[in-house]
């Protein structure tokens, strides 16, 4: 830890994660609040993309037993990945900010449109072809 001339401990040196923070000086509190409400709502859809998995493995769907456990499977992968990028990106979205850099795009949005593209096509073809027969 680093002392100030003080001797305090650096506030920097204090704050986790250090790769964030150990970089550049504080942005206007407004933003780094906006990307922490931002990282917050990508956990809740991680966590939306969780319980539709978990919802998806214990119906009984008219949908063959491998099929809609690959289906709840997809949902389930595409909630942790959705997760683990909420993280990732309010990380570099914060060090950017820190460090007067352009924002980092978010690719965890294809992520989410296609598990919940594929599942809806899925189910979508089951509930038609059922409908038909």
């Amino acid at each position: 830890m680093a002392l100030r001339d003080d001797g305090h401990v650096s506030e920097s040196r204090r704050r986790w994660p250090r790769q964030v923070y150990d970089h550049g000086s504080d942005p206007d509190p407004r933003f780094s609040l906006a990307n922490e409400r931002t990282f917050l709502a990508w956990a809740r859809t991680g966590l939306a993309l969780l319980a539709g998995a978990a919802a998806l493995d214990a119906l009984d769907l008219p949908l063959h037993h491998v099929v809609q456990s690959l289906l709840a499977a997809l949902l389930a992968l595409a909630g942790m990945l959705t997760a683990g990028s909420a993280w990732w990106n309010w990380a570099r979205t914060e060090r950017a900010m820190r460090e007067d850099a352009a924002l980092p795009g978010n690719p965890a949005m294809v992520v989410v449109v296609a598990a919940a593209g594929v599942v809806g096509l899925v189910l979508g073809i089951a509930s038609i072809t059922r409908a038909l027969t």
